[in-house]
């Protein structure tokens, strides 16, 4: 008894000592419940009928047998991806197409952070990009370069090489970046909205994702020393230009001067 007795005061002594000098565990902010609810309540009226109750998503079946999504599962897609439609207005989708087009988006900014606090509840996906990662203003010339470097590597095939846009297949295209909010920038990168790519944290850290920001901004912002620039949509669009109005314009022209030059009679 005498030797139980011991062991149990070293135990209570060791575990005191621990408790002592143990680090106190790390605490996540975490949402407050009225919040969630409240997106919750704004998810049933206005987002259920695509999405699901319970941000599962419908199922829709075809004539031929062939499944496909009404609405897409909106488990851990995070609050950036709710964000990121919600704000530009992409969702709720006007009408069915290939492709949600941006419109002035029909919620206040409270009930979409509230939305995104209920989406990101469900399941662990990527959050909203702090004030530090989008500030692209502090970017150096020379991480505006990079950034260029990276734009150009994965983004110009759809999204040219000033971010004018361009057209894809089955009616689809990339939009503009012309005056696209940073942060929708970003969150774009992070979620990979439609048929864009998902460039996650592991691809492109959240700093290459600001020096990508700032080449576009940068670009943007410079003025066209050449004059008309046409859009920056590239050569395919400028000999167009050139072909329809320069050829044809001097075309024109010469059958002008047929037409009313003087003429001649051979005696």
């Amino acid at each position: 008894m005498a030797l139980l007795a011991l062991l149990a005061l070293a135990l209570l002594l060791t575990g005191a000592a621990y408790a002592a000098v143990a680090p106190e565990p790390a605490t996540a902010e975490t949402t407050p419940a009225s919040e969630i609810d409240a997106g919750r309540q704004l998810f049933v009226v206005g987002c259920a009928s695509c999405h699901g109750l319970n941000a599962q998503g419908i199922t829709t079946q075809g004539e031929d047998g062939e499944k496909g999504n009404y609405g897409p599962s909106l488990i851990g897609v995070g609050a950036a991806a709710v964000g990121f439609q919600m704000e530009t207005g992409r969702m709720p989708m006007a009408q069915t197409a290939p492709q949600a087009i941006r419109k002035p988006n029909e919620y206040t900014q409270e009930e979409i952070d509230q939305i995104a606090a209920y989406v990101a509840s469900l399941a662990p996906g990527p959050a909203r990009p702090s004030d530090e990662d989008i500030n692209w203003q502090d970017v150096d010339e020379e991480g505006i370069a990079e950034g260029g470097e990276f734009f150009r590597t994965n983004c110009t095939a759809c999204h040219n090489s000033v971010g004018a846009g361009g057209a894809l297949p089955s009616g689809r295209f990339a939009p503009t970046l012309k005056g696209v909010d940073a942060i929708h920038i970003y969150e774009a990168m992070l979620t990979g909205p439609q048929q864009m790519p998902v460039f996650s944290d592991e691809v492109l850290t959240p700093e290459d994702k600001r020096n990508i920001i700032a080449y576009v901004k940068t670009v943007q912002q410079q003025g066209n020393a050449g004059g008309l620039g046409g859009g920056g949509l590239g050569p395919v669009a400028d000999g167009m230009f050139v072909w329809i109005v320069g050829i044809g314009g001097l075309t024109a022209f010469a059958v002008w001067i047929g037409m009313h030059g003087t003429r001649s009679k051979k005696r």
